[in-house]
């Protein structure tokens, strides 16, 4: 996944490193501070990221192709 970006609706945006996963396995993706590991990563922030109330991720490949978007909560701004 080296060089494929997470980036949220206000366009806070982490980019993935030297991540390899194998078919179906998962990452979680963490915005505080800690060390990387095969099945979490963390974005080094201080401040939150990803708004509880309604958000959206969207997950791009180093092409910037989308390759998957998630929303959440209320979206009628």
């Amino acid at each position: 996944m080296r060089n494929w970006t997470l980036k949220d609706a206000d366009r806070h945006t982490y980019r993935f490193g030297h991540l390899r996963l194998a078919p179906h396995q998962k990452v979680r993706v963490h915005t505080g501070t800690g060390r990387d590991t095969v099945r979490d990563v963390y974005q080094n922030r201080r401040a939150h990221v990803w708004d509880n109330y309604r958000d959206t991720a969207t997950l791009r490949n180093n092409h910037g192709r989308v390759i998957d978007t998630e929303s959440w909560g209320h979206h009628g701004r």
